[in-house]
């Protein structure tokens, strides 16, 4: 994490309008034009891991500026705007049903540049990966239904992917860049964006997890009836409750999932991983059928039995509406946002759009830069 902010992206409802839309795919087009040949591939990847750029740029195109509603329509007007062939760029993937196109249009995609099938496979697994460890690994009570990912005739990807969390309607957005991905379950992020900081939320891509991980990926290569018998032995009888070991904290018209202990494990996946014996927690973590539930069952036998402890400090860093005004509970970094709304304007302005078009899009980021904060208060 390199900049960090608060969080405010309400759902909107309804669709987008034709009209709309088929404008924002015409401007972003050329904007996209614009930037790789101003800046490259891979340059474009990094913009759009930045979430004050991906937010600006969504502005720019004309759809509301601090709504959820964003990051589906921003990424379906890219995947719209950029062709694979002319920009040597691709977007796959999507919303809903089309998230799960994405292997096959990642390996359509690779194919047209040329890509050996060890490297179209290795783009499929930072694909799934990241799909995996959002919605399993962190655990905030937000479950994917955007995936999209973006990748260079160079190898490089970005992916931006969002989940909504049904109890409260609110949305967390997601943003990985392959440069800076280590390791993809230690603090792999560019950016995690939300509506709400939860009390408590289970993070097992969080450093302080690190020890968490290397017990939990132990445990799974016990015998699985060990395991039964580990689980049952932390499961609350009588006057007993795993708030006992956990965070106190107030409950807000949900359940907190991280404070429960799972009625069960997927045991078919448990036999899988004691069989498979994987050599760390990437590896555990990527087969299939570790779930959720199985995760923070890992996780809670980790702690309480063996006292290594995963982190339950909700990740979400970002926000583009009010609450990092006053630099609480953390400051904007007005550089980067500046830098990204300097990058816009020279696109629009160098952009082969019309002059009403080009006046639109800059009174659109003239606004957008006028909503930030102005006296960011450092640390």
């Amino acid at each position: 994490m390199k900049r960090t902010g608060v969080a405010k992206l309400p759902l909107h409802y309804g669709r987008a309008p034709h009209w709309l839309v088929s404008r924002m795919v015409k401007l972003a087009g050329h904007i996209v034009t614009v930037i790789v040949d101003e800046y490259g591939h891979e340059e474009f990847l990094q913009k759009i891991s930045d979430p004050f750029w991906f937010q600006a740029l969504g502005c720019v195109l004309g759809y509301d500026w601090h709504s959820s509603g964003v990051t589906t329509v921003l990424t379906g007007v890219l995947k719209r705007a950029i062709k694979t062939e002319e920009y040597e760029l691709a977007v796959c993937g999507g919303k809903g049903k089309a998230s799960r196109q994405t292997p096959q249009e990642i390996s359509q995609a690779g194919e047209s540049f040329g890509f050996s099938i060890e490297d179209i496979n290795r783009l499929k697994y930072a694909s799934r990966m990241s799909a995996k460890v959002d919605n399993t690994a962190i655990q905030a009570g937000y479950s994917l239904y955007h995936h999209a990912f973006f990748m260079t005739k160079n190898g490089k990807w970005a992916v931006i992917q969002q989940g909504m969390d049904e109890r409260d309607r609110t949305a967390r957005r997601y943003h990985w860049l392959s440069d800076n991905v280590e390791n993809f379950v230690v603090v792999p992020h560019d950016a995690v964006v939300g509506d709400v900081k939860r009390e408590v939320a289970l993070d097992m891509t969080a450093k302080e997890s690190m020890e968490c991980q290397k017990t939990s990926t132990d445990i799974a290569k016990e015998k699985p009836k060990k395991v039964v018998r580990m689980l049952q032995s932390i499961r609350p009888t009588s006057q007993k409750s795993l708030q006992e070991w956990m965070p106190t904290i107030k409950k807000k018209g949900y359940v907190i999932d991280v404070l429960s202990l799972p009625r069960r494990l997927n045991w078919k996946a448990m036999k899988r991983t004691y069989d498979f014996q994987p050599k760390n927690y990437e590896q555990l973590l990527g087969i299939r059928g570790i779930g959720p539930s199985t995760v923070r069952g890992l996780a809670l036998i980790s702690e309480l039995i063996y006292g290594d402890p995963p982190s339950w400090k909700d990740p979400v860093r970002y926000s583009f509406a009010y609450g990092g005004k006053d630099g609480v509970p953390y400051p904007v970094n007005r550089e980067a946002m500046d830098k990204s709304i300097q990058i816009l304007k020279n696109a629009i302005e160098n952009a082969k759009i019309g002059n009403k078009d080009k006046l639109k899009s800059l009174v659109r980021l003239k606004q957008f830069a006028q909503l930030q904060p102005q006296k960011p208060k450092f640390r």
